[in-house]
């Protein structure tokens, strides 16, 4: 009877325990949130982007590159093939992505694209692509040269460390280093799966540099995604996806990071881009985790682009500039700006091409 009663007592407080963490979870994933269309004018899908294009970067000159295809586990995927990088050329009119031929000895067929950065070396104008790859679920960062005049990436490296785990995001800061975002801690299932369930914050930001220059530079995140730089390159933006909240962070001599403040921007945001004039963030995000998780579609997780301005200052400016229920864009997680256009990219469905009203 004393074990019975022992059992029974045990399944209860378990019982208790999921029920708390589904809560919170819901909580987390903003699941009860209902959003009202904000629509930009003039947005049309850009026509050959249909299997994501889940980041986005753009050079000085408007010339846009996108990783496509991302097939992430817990998430559907519509392409059967690799994975691929386009090109947009943002000073046509016509809007026209343009597949990049990967040259030299790559593989292609196992290429999974997530993260993408550009770094632009002064000392002979070679533009450097990185991009997180994760070939059977893996985790490694490829770098490219981007050849633009034949529309061809050429593979530099290929760099994996034990602490660039489960890596989401990249910025690059010199020709081998970049600073990398871990979205999970565990590595195995199903801790890997549960670590939403368990609200734990032990996710962090990696610094790579010259050989043997590997560490963590910052952590305490639930779950680190989106990261890039001031257009200074002396603060990192690094996202909290669901800790709603942007991070800012003092960028040192030695790389190192100083944690100054985080900035609530209330939907769990994906990628940031950083308008190099101005400084302002661009934040693609989902309004509703729980809809994105759910796949339901009949009720589509919706769409949601975030502008911070002045977010150094003691005030920053938070403001929603798209929102869409589902009904026309699912899982937006990068906006990206460039002449008065404004891209929106999305983690497994189509891309946007939107026109940015005067006033923004």
């Amino acid at each position: 009877m004393g074990k019975l009663l022992t059992f029974s007592l045990l399944v209860a407080a378990l019982a208790v325990l999921l029920g708390e963490r589904i809560i919170n979870l819901r909580r987390i994933t903003l699941a009860s949130r209902e959003l009202v269309q904000n629509h930009l004018p003039n947005c049309v899908p850009i026509k050959g982007l249909v299997y994501g294009s889940e980041d986005i970067t753009i050079l000085p000159n408007g010339r846009a590159l996108i990783s496509t295809g991302l097939k992430v586990p817990g998430l559907p995927s519509f392409s059967d093939g690799p994975g691929k990088i386009f090109s947009i050329d943002l000073e046509d009119p016509r809007i026209k992505p343009v597949e990049l031929r990967i040259a030299r000895n790559f593989d292609v067929d196992s290429f999974n694209p997530h993260g993408i950065s550009t770094f632009t070396d002064e000392s002979d104008d070679t533009i450097y692509l990185f991009v997180v790859n994760h070939p059977e679920g893996r985790s490694q960062v490829e770098i490219f040269r981007f050849i633009e005049e034949d529309n061809t990436l050429e593979h530099v490296k290929t760099i994996t460390h034990e602490l660039l785990y489960s890596v989401n995001d990249i910025v690059a800061v010199g020709v081998e280093s970049f600073y990398a975002t871990n979205d999970r801690y565990f590595l195995q299932e199903p801790l890997r799966s549960l670590e939403p369930l368990l609200g734990l914050a032990w996710c962090s930001l990696v610094f790579h540099g010259p050989p043997g220059d590997v560490r963590v530079v910052s952590e305490g995140y639930g779950s680190a995604n989106g990261i890039n730089t001031s257009p200074d390159q002396r603060h990192v933006y690094a996202m909290d996806i669901v800790g709603h909240s942007v991070r800012v962070l003092e960028r040192q001599e030695d790389n190192s990071l100083i944690s100054m403040k985080s900035v609530d921007v209330g939907s769990l945001c994906d990628n940031i881009e950083v308008e190099p004039r101005t400084g302002d963030l661009w934040l693609g995000c989902h309004p509703n985790g729980w809809k994105l998780l759910n796949n339901d579609p009949l009720d589509p997780a919706g769409s949601e682009v975030i502008r911070i301005q002045d977010i150094l200052s003691e005030q920053p400016l938070v403001s929603q500039v798209y929102a869409d229920d589902g009904s026309v864009l699912i899982g937006s997680s990068v906006a990206a700006p460039y002449g008065g256009k404004l891209l929106i990219g999305s983690v497994f469905h189509k891309a946007l091409c939107c026109d940015l009203s005067q006033e923004i």
